[in-house]
């Protein structure tokens, strides 16, 4: 008996593009202010109060000597691209003091499709005040990312937030000639909306190069002061961005002090955010900035 022959083909319906893996991941981490009984009505020291994790987002709360703890978020996928949901929340309780900050520099890669997206969440209680100072996000080649920060304020508190965005490697001779980027930021005290912003571009680059944009440089950041002494600072922030290599500017107004700055390239910003930074601050920035 002659062997049957038995053709295999595709499933109806099947696709056959590959299901690819994506980074999934959520990370909290909440600080309060502890008081020692022994020392009654003293200032008190910031601790943590919850820290939870899961998928590839991760955080690590480094030993610090000033007092002030330090929150760094990772993302152990090593960056993000089309499919990729990530989502990071930091809590600062009544009167507590506490930076967060990430290890290293995020990269958005090229994107077989769809966006990556990254969701911060930010909430500060009366009195409190949080620094959110993340370093460089690096937006690569045909990268599609959409990122959302959303900071909610009580009574007193104070939030001092800064984002860098830079225009792929300039040392390794990239051009970035598309890629999609989306950064909407929403900031509320009491419940009321007090400052909202959004950044957009893509997918191709070539309106960045106008004088009302970009102006070609690589490299761009947004710094955000909402506290009760934030305009009072206007003349400290215009006095320090005169000294920087970087084309920046500042306005203040309504309990929010707005810096902007634009370098020719990711060191040249990077540098001059840390001159202003640790100036405006009055203190260093958290080690991982000086590995």
């Amino acid at each position: 008996m002659a062997p049957t022959r038995v053709e295999v083909g595709p499933v109806a319906g099947a696709s056959l593009s590959p299901r690819l893996q994506r980074a999934v991941g959520e990370a909290h981490v909440r600080f309060v202010l502890r008081r020692d009984q022994q020392a009654g009505s003293g200032p008190g020291v910031t601790g943590l109060d919850r820290l939870g994790q899961s998928g590839s987002a991760k955080i690590r709360l480094p030993r610090v000597y000033d007092g002030t703890p330090v929150a760094v978020m990772l993302n152990t996928a090593g960056g993000i691209t089309g499919g990729d949901r990530l989502a990071f929340t930091a809590e600062a309780g009544t009167g507590c003091h506490a930076v967060v900050t990430t290890q290293a520099a995020e990269r958005a890669y090229r994107s077989p499709g769809g966006a990556g997206e990254l969701s911060n969440r930010v909430t500060v209680g009366d009195g409190a005040t949080l620094e959110w100072l993340p370093q460089e996000t690096m937006l690569f080649d045909r990268s599609h990312l959409r990122r959302s920060l959303q900071v909610d304020l009580t009574g007193t508190a104070r939030f001092m937030g800064l984002e860098m965005v830079v225009l792929g490697r300039e040392a390794m001779g990239e051009t970035v000639a598309t890629t999609s980027f989306r950064d909407a930021w929403t900031i509320r005290r009491d419940g009321r909306l007090i400052y909202a912003d959004t950044i957009s571009f893509g997918p191709h680059t070539d309106g960045l190069q106008s004088a009302a944009t970009l102006g070609g440089a690589r490299a761009f950041a947004t710094f955000i002061d909402c506290g009760p002494e934030a305009e009072g600072n206007l003349a400290l922030a215009r006095a320090l961005i005169a000294d920087l290599p970087l084309r920046a500017g500042v306005s203040a107004w309504n309990g929010r002090l707005l810096a902007r700055f634009l370098g020719s390239g990711s060191r040249v910003l990077r540098d001059g955010l840390m001159q202003f930074l640790h100036a405006y601050r009055g203190r260093p920035l958290p080690r991982v900035w000086h590995c």
